[in-house]
């Protein structure tokens, strides 16, 4: 065998270990976000616990909205386990932390605010994965 053949497959075997470790990551990610958004962020608000409701009485919502984006979070965690579903939630996520951050910036005069930015980065990890299955649910072929 040739040092050429022998350098190509050393390379083709270095990038399958490399695509196995990124799969794996990119699950542990939408694993863990899924828990995050659906136990630690939808269900307080889903169940009305106080300290959800006194957040939202603070932005000056009804608590209709509350319950809204519990939904919202809750859908957004569902569709991070769905393989077909996973970019476009986690886009969809993105989108939707970008208003929690300026409605931290704004009605929570900040506290808070670097949190919605923190979970943006490993969302935009998983939505950058998942771009080609984005593309093709949304009927653009890459």
């Amino acid at each position: 065998m040739s040092s050429t053949a022998t350098a190509a497959t050393t390379t083709t075997a270095t990038a399958a270990k490399s695509s196995k470790a990124v799969v794996r990551v990119v699950w542990t990610l939408r694993i863990l976000l899924a828990l995050f958004f659906a136990l630690a962020s939808a269900l307080p608000k889903l169940l009305a616990l106080p300290a959800a409701t006194t957040v939202f009485d603070a932005i000056g919502v009804g608590h209709w909205f509350m319950y809204l984006t519990g939904l919202v979070e809750l859908a957004g965690a569902v569709g991070l386990l769905v393989r077909r579903l996973a970019g476009p939630a986690a886009t969809a996520l993105i989108v939707f932390l970008a208003f929690a951050l300026v409605t931290q910036l704004t009605a929570m005069h900040g506290e808070n605010a670097g949190t919605p930015f923190i979970f943006m980065v490993p969302l935009a990890v998983i939505a950058w994965n998942r771009r080609a299955e984005t593309a093709e649910l949304l009927g653009r072929s890459r």
